[in-house]
């Protein structure tokens, strides 16, 4: 009897051992094939634009006075001299001015858009090839962030407002009614060629183009860019070769939206700082049909005022313009 059930014994201890082995290969393998590769957190909308100002003083009479937004707090050197100034915008978006000499994106020195998870994105863009720090950083004011570059060579910000941040510390106030304009439209950024911009800004980042303009309706000149979790958007501004310095303010540029431009420029002529200011202020209607009228801060970075809506209330068709070669 004995010498039957030994072999039954060993027969049933192999069995079990194949069982065991087919069991944990099989959960190895649905674990894999099953697992969510990283999630992109919610891109809420613009941050802020950060540029080079070669004279921090004027350039607060021309935000500050002219244009009406209050500073909240400044960034300081060793030698106590203010290095970055803050532009307060609303809650969630404002400018920084730094008081250094431009670099090579003339005085654009980065733009940024706010997420709800920075660690989170972090991640994201490490599975899609993006190269990414090791982790996400703080920054002076208390804010989580960490840097990345787009195909165009722009520094790209993205930023989680913290709790205990001096952004969210000032809540309320710096918000004086002298504004000008309450929001931050849009960012306009110098782009070269279309695809690797539209990959990574689309493809990577998930904004969705809604728009395409083009200037002579030879080229496409305009390629505009909605975050995939708000309102707010780039502006590709197209070029064919690198921009001078002149054109360079022109297209790296900040749109703040008004209700009425007429009504917006009006005010700004009313203001004691429009005498310092010294330029004619017009009001045209753009190609993509709504008004609009350009102002120029000191170092010649453009800062557009715009209405939301087309003047005549029908929307404008996209481009069928070619990119430019």
């Amino acid at each position: 009897m004995e010498e039957r059930t030994a072999p039954t014994r060993l027969m049933t201890r192999i069995i079990r051992g194949l069982a065991f082995f087919i069991i944990a290969t099989l959960i190895t393998t649905l674990t894999v094939v099953g697992a969510d590769p990283a999630k992109r957190p919610r891109i809420l909308g613009v941050s802020h634009m950060a540029l080079f100002v070669s004279d921090l003083g004027k350039a607060r009479v021309f935000y500050k006075d002219f244009l009406g937004y209050a500073e909240p707090y400044a960034l300081k050197r060793d030698d106590g001299s203010d290095r970055i100034a803050f532009i307060k915008i609303n809650e969630d978006q404002y400018l920084e001015l730094f008081a250094e000499p431009p670099k090579k994106d003339g005085h654009l020195n980065h733009i940024s858009f706010y997420t709800d998870s920075a660690e989170g994105m972090r991640e994201y863009l490490a599975s899609q090839g993006v190269k990414v720090p090791e982790k996400v950083g703080k920054g002076k004011i208390g804010n989580s962030n960490f840097n990345i570059t787009d195909p165009d060579g722009h520094t790209v910000e993205i930023v989680q407002y913290e709790p205990d941040s001096w952004t969210r510390q000032q809540k309320g106030k710096y918000l004086p009614d002298t504004r000008i304009s309450t929001h931050i439209y849009h960012l306009g950024i110098v782009v070269g060629p279309l695809e690797p911009a539209t990959k990574f800004y689309h493809d990577i980042l998930g904004f969705n183009e809604f728009w395409r303009g083009s200037a002579s309706g030879k080229a496409l000149s305009w390629v505009n860019m909605r975050v995939p979790d708000g309102q707010d958007y780039v502006e590709f501004m197209l070029s064919a070769g690198p921009p001078d310095a002149q054109q360079m303010g022109v297209k790296n540029h900040i749109c703040l939206v008004v209700p009425d431009v007429q009504r917006a420029v009006a005010t700004l002529e009313a203001r004691p700082a429009y005498k310092d200011y010294g330029q004619k202020i017009e009001v045209k209607t753009g190609v993509n049909g709504k008004r609009q009228a350009n102002l120029f801060d000191p170092d010649g970075t453009r800062v557009e005022i715009m209405e939301p809506d087309t003047a005549n209330g029908k929307p404008v068709p996209p481009s069928t313009a070619p990119p430019p070669q």
